[in-house]
């Protein structure tokens, strides 16, 4: 993804609401399962990190792409934005 892609898909996750917390508990296969699930209906998904979740968004946010095979945007402060986009018949045209 270059970084033209990158800043068009922050530009659409600035008006997203998360859709997703993780918790206390952190990253539990239900979480993944869920955003997983989620990337079904839609290709870009902002998550919340808790305060008393005691791990590293940026940590968080590399394992949940790796388990849903999907791409980090970015991380500022506790929030995540993940994109994968459909494979058949994309909504999200990234720029060249």
């Amino acid at each position: 993804m270059t970084s033209k892609q990158r800043a068009y898909l922050k530009s659409l996750a600035g008006t997203l609401e998360p859709i997703f917390q993780i918790g206390k508990s952190s990253l539990t296969p239900e979480v993944t399962t869920a955003v997983s699930e989620a990337f079904n209906t839609r290709e870009l998904i902002k998550l919340n990190v808790l305060k008393n979740c005691m791990d590293d968004p940026k940590e968080l946010a590399q394992t949940i792409a790796e388990r849903t095979h999907s791409q980090v945007v970015q991380v500022i402060g506790k929030k995540i934005v993940l994109y994968k986009p459909f494979k058949e018949n994309p909504k999200i045209l990234l720029p060249q």
